[in-house]
């Protein structure tokens, strides 16, 4: 049973409570953005927040990807040089699980990612995480090392950290003043974050989303459901991103990101 209200060890003076936002916050854990279920600080006046993931991120734990590694959870990153999430490759700036034998590092938030993610039970149309693309992925149209999503025909691919990269540098051109504080949005069902529906591409390189006009045979139908997949693959990275595994979020965010 998760508790709805406790003390963190982080954070020791006040006690933190579960509650649900839809306003994008800062953690004070990852320092990464975060939006819906969080640990809010009692305290009216102080503004100490925790991704859900965050909060409850045990000190250990083991990743059917690096089977030879034992993550520890660190506060801030260890040692001088700059480190990387080894799943979306974004900076590590706070929390992180890190292997002191292998090198390897992770956001709690990315650990967080579910293995297998249903699109279409009745069609069996599935995405599955893999830890490195053999095929391009449809945003960046590299393949290589970085966690990413893969339709069960391999012929869909999306990177954890295109969408991460997309998603953040628009809510900080968006949402951040100069004081690094995420401003309020007083409406989610009409703001919108970013355009991805331009940045996806089919497997040969043609890009997803653009008017393009008529172009040959069935590719229209192809490309309609590689923006589908891509689509509903988009919703699913960024709830865990922003900490919040649940389809309300993943189904509001990844909407206006797609418009």
């Amino acid at each position: 049973m998760i508790n709805k209200e406790f003390f963190h060890r982080i954070h020791p003076q006040h006690k933190l409570k579960l509650e649900y936002t839809n306003i994008p916050f800062n953690c004070d854990g990852c320092k990464g953005a975060g939006i819906g279920f969080k640990y809010k600080c009692n305290d009216v006046v102080c503004e100490f927040n925790l991704h859900k993931s965050c909060a409850l991120a045990p000190s250990t734990l083991n990743h059917s990807f690096y089977k030879k590694c034992h993550f520890q959870l660190h506060n801030l990153p260890p040692g001088p040089i700059l480190r990387l999430c080894d799943a979306c490759h974004r900076e590590v700036e706070g929390f992180v699980y890190h292997c002191k034998k292998c090198g390897f590092d992770l956001h709690p938030c990315c650990v967080s990612l579910p293995d297998q993610v249903v699109l279409n039970d009745e069609k069996h149309d599935y995405l599955y995480l893999r830890n490195k693309l053999s095929r391009a992925c449809h945003c960046c149209g590299r393949k290589g090392k970085g966690w990413a999503y893969v339709s069960g025909c391999k012929m869909y691919n999306l990177h954890v950290s295109c969408v991460k990269k997309l998603l953040v540098e628009s809510w900080e051109a968006k949402y951040l003043n100069v004081d690094d504080k995420y401003k309020v949005i007083s409406d989610l069902g009409t703001t919108r974050i970013c355009s991805l529906k331009g940045s996806f591409r089919h497997s040969h390189g043609v890009k997803l989303g653009g008017g393009g006009g008529g172009g040959g045979g069935g590719g229209g139908g192809g490309l309609s459901k590689c923006c589908e997949i891509a689509g509903s693959a988009v919703n699913i990275i960024v709830s865990a991103i922003l900490g919040d595994p649940t389809a309300i979020v993943a189904g509001v965010i990844g909407g206006f990101i797609l418009k």
